[in-house]
């Protein structure tokens, strides 16, 4: 189920989302790479768009 009827994550995503960027937050602070963090958080957003857009489809 959509945390919000304006997006496609539920809880669980959103939680994991907001921890990545905070992740991703600080390692840019001190000027590391960021790119597998951002991938990870891109990869979760696609695939709950992907449910989302298939719990669509049924209805």
């Amino acid at each position: 189920m959509a945390l919000t009827p304006h997006d496609p994550h539920n809880a669980r995503e959103m939680a994991a989302v907001i921890a990545l960027g905070l992740r991703i937050e600080r390692r840019r602070a001190y000027g590391k790479p960021t790119k597998a963090l951002e991938r990870q958080v891109e990869r979760i957003r696609e695939q709950a768009q992907a449910r989302e857009d298939a719990r669509g489809r049924k209805k």
